[in-house]
């Protein structure tokens, strides 16, 4: 093959196998055997050590790769990363309530509830108990994640975060329509377009699953290594690695739950 023919392969490759295994990790689809996705993964990473000019950060084969850190850096977050207050009785329900509404009522956009008439509505979901983390995407790349620490500033885990199968590494092509099919409105999908070509920041929960807690166990159990103790601490101790190789055998999840930073986009967003 010419250099122009490898690079254009290489670039159908990574699409291929970046395709597949959002099916598989994030869809929960398999659209081909897993030989025949090890086939794809193998053949990319043969042309790109034979053409390591062609290498990218974004590319699949970039997952897990280098030397073992001595440390984590600081990185400071983009907005704070607020922690949640836990609510034990119905008395802390109504007491944080109240204190919604006094902020309501503060509000200019919020005189129907200083006056009694207004009336809004909860979102609520299950709590995802893992640990916070925010991812920072330049240009559509992911180029930094790090814990929440103090909420001002946290630890940089890119390395550990990019072993995780359900976390993009870019995000490929997006499509109004698309983004019109997840309910997003024109003003925020104007917003979304306009802000790959920027930063954006995602926050999001990772997790450890308890299928992959209970194999884990069962496999350390075996080496006679010390268990896991619940998939939370297993999840937190998994990003704090030095060594990504370590967290890349945890197989982590990844939910995003809020997007910040794009211009028109003023809600929270869950996947």
């Amino acid at each position: 093959m010419t250099k122009e023919q490898i690079k254009d392969r290489i670039a159908k490759l990574r699409d291929e196998v970046n395709h597949y295994r959002y099916q598989y990790h994030v869809l929960d689809k398999s659209e081909i055997s897993d030989a025949a996705l090890d086939s794809l993964k193998n053949e990319l990473q043969r042309l790109e050590q034979e053409n390591p000019e062609l290498i990218t950060p974004d590319s699949p084969t970039q997952r897990v790769g280098g030397q073992p850190l001595e440390k984590f850096s600081k990185v400071r977050h983009f907005r704070p990363m607020m922690s949640l207050f836990d609510a034990f009785n119905e008395q802390d329900m109504i007491d944080w309530e109240e204190r919604n509404l006094n902020i309501l009522k503060k509000s200019p956009l919020s005189r129907g509830v200083a006056e009694g008439r207004g009336v809004f509505e909860y979102f609520v979901e299950l709590k995802v108990d893992g640990l916070a983390m925010s991812l920072k995407y330049e240009d559509g790349r992911f180029s930094t994640g790090a814990t929440r620490g103090d909420g001002q500033v946290g630890e940089d885990v890119t390395a550990n975060l990019k072993t995780i199968e359900s976390i993009p590494l870019s995000f490929g092509k997006v499509e109004g329509k698309d983004l019109k099919k997840l309910g997003f409105g024109k003003a925020e999908i104007e917003g979304i377009l306009n802000a790959l070509s920027g930063e954006i920041h995602v926050r999001g929960e990772v997790v450890m699953t308890t299928k992959v807690f209970n194999e884990l166990n069962e496999m350390y159990q075996k080496q006679g290594k010390p268990p896991l103790a619940n998939p939370r601490n297993g999840a937190a101790g998994s990003i704090r690695q030095l060594d990504p190789k370590v967290a890349a055998e945890r197989r982590l999840d990844f939910y995003a739950y809020e997007v910040i930073g794009l211009p028109g986009l003023s809600k929270h967003t869950a996947t």
